[in-house]
């Protein structure tokens, strides 16, 4: 694709999310353009559009509708987790570059069903987990990386918020989000570990799950008969490289934070501070902790900052991956691996016993 070419961008789904792709498109008018919208919901995409300044948007009630009547280069999903699937391979079937919204899917059928559309199409599909460019995400790959900790065998993460669910919208229904606090902040979660130790693929998980708080009357009395996802999660996960990985993940619970990341290495430890809701980055300084002959030492990682808005980072390496013909910013090479833990996790809880996970080469 010629690189003084602007994209035709179209956004399939306009809730909240979308507001964030939106406004940071608008940053590269050189790179890209919004020509059309979708969303399922009667006028909910012409309001979006309208209220955000861009009248002249092209919309409809059908992302079929909009693949078939417009040129599009690309599109951002940000519909229900229960529609990306869907959304996905059909933006695909259609030669359209993608950037889906996390959780890549459901369950790890549509997961497998997204990848072998997207290898056959040869175009471009990235997921959105914006925290891969926060610098201090990018610290811990390059500690694990460099060998400093030695061999990983052990990972403790998540996170999780003592009062937290989401309102009563989408997230909170099975029929539109199919996972709850698994998909919305469990997914970010494994990433920041399993991006760091090179995404090795999963081959047990004993897994639970619940929703006391959100089905609640006392915590939500007005909408607990309306909730049917979990709001927390907790997993033990056998990877194929040795590394097992204690998880767990909440919504709401009767404590400030499950506990900060740890990942425990032949050589050294690290532990990196949780933060109060899981938000893509890191509560505090990291610190290293080894044994060096018969002394114990310590030592801090500094905090980084960001000098860019993660998500602007997220919609401009999508950009720049499209119009230069680079590999997938986040691939679904490595995500789909994400997908088959989440899926495993729900498979044991439901079933009460460890299930085998199994991800078949495409």
């Amino acid at each position: 694709m010629a690189e003084n070419k602007k994209l035709k961008i179209g956004i399939i789904g306009t809730g909240g999310i979308a507001g964030a792709h939106l406004a940071n498109y608008k940053k590269f008018p050189e790179l890209a353009e919004i020509v059309a919208g979708a969303d399922i919901v009667p006028g909910k995409a012409k309001k979006f559009f309208d209220k955000n300044g861009m009248s002249n948007v092209r919309c409809y009630e059908n992302h079929v509708e909009m693949l078939e009547n417009e040129e599009l280069d690309a599109v951002s999903i940000c519909t229900y987790n229960t529609q990306h699937a869907v959304c996905a391979i059909d933006a695909l079937n259609r030669g359209v570059h993608v950037l889906l919204e996390k959780p890549m899917s459901v369950t790890l059928e549509e997961a497998i069903a997204i990848r072998e559309v997207e290898l056959k199409s040869g175009k471009i599909l990235s997921i959105g987990f914006q925290p891969r460019f926060d610098p201090n995400m990018k610290m811990i790959k390059h500690i694990v990386e460099s060998g400093e900790l030695g061999d990983v065998y052990y990972i403790q993460t998540g996170g999780g918020r003592r009062r937290g669910i989401p309102g009563t919208g989408s997230f909170v229904k099975k029929e539109t989000a199919g996972i709850g606090a698994l998909g919305d902040i469990g997914c970010y979660s494994l990433d920041m570990v399993l991006n760091a130790i090179g995404y090795p693929k999963p081959v047990t998980v004993s897994a639970y799950k619940s929703d006391f708080f959100g089905k609640n009357p006392l915590e939500r009395p007005t909408s607990y008969e309306k909730f049917s996802v979990d709001d927390f999660a907790a997993a033990f996960i056998r990877l194929e490289n040795g590394t097992v990985i204690d998880f767990r993940i909440a919504w709401a619970m009767n404590i400030d934070s499950p506990g900060d990341t740890i990942i425990l290495g032949t050589k050294a430890g690290l532990r990196i501070p949780s933060t109060d809701c899981w938000n893509g980055t890191v509560g505090g300084p990291m610190t290293i902790y080894k044994t060096i002959g018969k002394t114990n030492m310590e030592y801090q990682v500094p905090l980084l900052e960001s000098k860019t808005d993660l998500f602007e980072l997220k919609i401009k390496s999508f950009l720049l991956a499209v119009l230069k013909d680079r590999p997938a910013p986040v691939p679904t090479s490595e995500i789909i691996i994400n997908q088959a833990i989440l899926d495993g996790i729900v498979q044991s809880a439901e079933r009460g016993r460890e299930v085998e996970i199994s991800i078949p080469e495409i």
